[in-house]
């Protein structure tokens, strides 16, 4: 029986986010991609998501590879995660090679990893894959694509990609390539989804410059801006628009001072000579001389422009008339805090620009007419749409039928399933441990489904701690219950109800046997099963109960 090629994505599928896929050919696996995901609103304490690898990690010996499409988070941020468990060469460009090892060596594993990188148009031979990169436009320089050849035929891994035909630089996204690879025969194509239920193309991020451009020009107050850290792009025509008009530039947010000096390092930014400054030069400068790019487009607690609009900042502060240009568009889910980062700035004076249709902000990431020229050019057999909730998912798989794929040569594909590609057909064969692993701090999944349980209930119906001493003679209460509450009620006004749920323990502990007394466990269960019916016929509320039952 002839075998069969496997491709199982461990992340990036019916959500956003934490993008991993999995290529497995006989006993060679190769890996693209290794990202992070970021909390739902129920995680609380929960700093990122990333995906489950267990099937990896089992299956390390047969690893020849991890390729990376480019240096966002939501591709390269679980990568350090990865390493500890798994000893595989990484193939990356440039500037994601730089990024990766910044995040390495913050976590000590650059000893024991191998990064090779490689350019655009350059191809590696992993066991019996051999990947072909190819240049591609992104929110991001050094964006590559995969052509991936395998036994039974090419396969293409988009990545992130959009068609940008006017790109701050690196050149136009290589369709030229992709039209031979489809005259040479496509066994499959998977591709990119998240802007699929956008009509058109995407704008080119030149736009954004134009922009800058009227907004430095004549402004006499400090402009501020704020955008993603690893749009290199964006930051570069920050700093076009500061030379041209005689603005210095300071940076604040570490991110963004790290991808300033690599990206400068390798020669993807151009800052002249003497325009950087100090942030704490700044001060000494007239405001119309100055630009400060921060992090915190997305209005993090712990960013810099969360600092600077709440006066957390140690060494900026907003002043009245500041121009403040948030080029970013919210991720989901953040909406509310970017708001209050804007409202906070408001009050405090600045000008802030930000709306939507203010040009501050391109995707990067194809619209639906850029994602039917790629079906168009590559011409593919079978079609697979990757990175996206499954609305995207589904879209993407409609798309794909109008353009001339039957639907039985179409699979949208789910975290943790196995499809299975011959040169004949495509199915789905059985599944691989899959899902989220948490990070807290340190801990790497220590928080299960169990902690985030206790931490809901705790965050929305507070808890109850019950302090019961009791004699170990006879089992009576040696002195009154003691009753410590956290997010619950506030004990000066509600002393009466503390008094009742006293008597309800007092209650309860005399009216137990004397065997169930000198059960500890038996005592508890039943002083907590006691007090929350209690509190929820007189209070209509659930905390959560702990009693501490201490022999004397």
């Amino acid at each position: 029986m002839a075998e069969k090629l496997k491709i199982i994505s461990l992340g990036g599928l019916n959500e956003i986010g934490k993008n991993m896929t999995v290529y497995e050919f006989g006993q060679d696996i190769i890996v693209v991609d290794a990202g992070l995901g970021f909390p739902d609103d129920e995680m609380y304490g929960v700093d990122i998501v990333i995906p489950d690898f267990t099937y990896l990690t089992k299956n390390a010996h047969r690893i020849k590879g991890i390729v990376l499409t480019h240096g966002h988070e939501d591709h390269i941020g679980a990568l350090p995660y990865v390493m500890r468990e798994i000893h595989a060469p990484i193939y990356a460009t440039p500037l994601t090679a730089g990024l990766i090892t910044i995040k390495l060596t913050e976590h000590n594993l650059m000893s024991s990893t191998e990064i090779v990188t490689m350019k655009a148009g350059e191809s590696v031979k992993l066991g019996c894959f051999k990947v072909e990169m190819i240049h591609i436009n992104h929110s991001i320089p050094d964006a590559v694509s995969l052509a991936i050849k395998t036994p039974i035929g090419m396969l293409i891994h988009t990545g992130d990609f959009k068609v940008d035909t006017t790109p701050i630089s690196g050149g136009m996204i290589d369709l030229a390539r992709f039209g031979e690879l489809g005259n040479r025969g496509v066994l499959a194509l998977l591709s990119d989804s998240t802007n699929v239920e956008k009509s058109g193309y995407s704008t080119s991020e030149s736009k954004v410059g134009e922009r800058f451009d009227e907004l430095f020009r004549g402004c006499m107050q400090r402009i501020l801006v704020t955008t993603f850290a690893s749009n290199v792009h964006r930051i570069q025509q920050v700093i076009n628009c500061a030379a041209k008009y005689g603005r210095r530039v300071a940076v604040s947010g570490r991110s963004m001072e790290n991808i300033l000096r690599v990206s400068t390092e390798l020669g993807y930014m151009n800052v002249p000579d003497g325009l950087l400054a100090d942030i704490n030069q700044i001060k000494n400068l007239p405001p119309e001389k100055v630009v400060i790019i921060t992090t915190g487009s997305q209005g993090e607690t712990m960013s810099a422009l969360y600092r600077i609009a709440f006066s957390n900042h140690r060494q900026i502060e907003i002043k009245p008339g500041d121009r403040v240009i948030i080029s970013a568009s919210a991720v989901p889910g953040n909406e509310k805090t970017i708001s209050k980062v804007i409202d906070e700035l408001f009050r405090r004076g600045a000008e802030v620009i930000y709306d939507k249709a203010s040009d501050l902000h391109v995707s990067g990431h194809a619209c639906r007419e850029e994602l039917k020229m790629m079906i168009a050019l590559t011409k593919p057999k079978f079609f697979i749409p990757l990175h996206g909730e499954h609305r995207h998912l589904s879209t993407h798989a409609r798309v794909a039928k109008q353009m001339g794929i039957e639907s039985k040569r179409i699979l949208i594909g789910d975290i943790g399933q196995v499809i299975e590609m011959t040169a004949r057909g495509i199915s789905i064969n059985g599944t691989v441990p899959s899902g989220k692993i948490l990070v807290d701090g340190t801990g790497v999944g220590d928080v299960g489904s169990v902690v985030l349980r206790d931490r809901q209930h705790l965050a929305t119906d507070g808890m109850l701690v019950v302090i019961v001493n009791i004699s170990s003679e006879d089992g009576s209460l040696v002195s009154s219950p003691e009753i410590i509450t956290r997010g619950f009620i506030y004990v000066k006004e509600s002393e009466e109800l503390l008094t009742e749920l006293k008597n309800v323990v007092v209650d309860t502990t005399n009216g137990c046997m004397p065997r169930l007394r000198s059960d500890l466990t038996a005592l508890r269960s039943a002083i907590k099963s006691d007090l929350s019916q209690y509190l929820y016929k007189k209070a209509k509320r659930n905390p959560m109960i702990l009693p501490v039952v201490t022999e004397i």
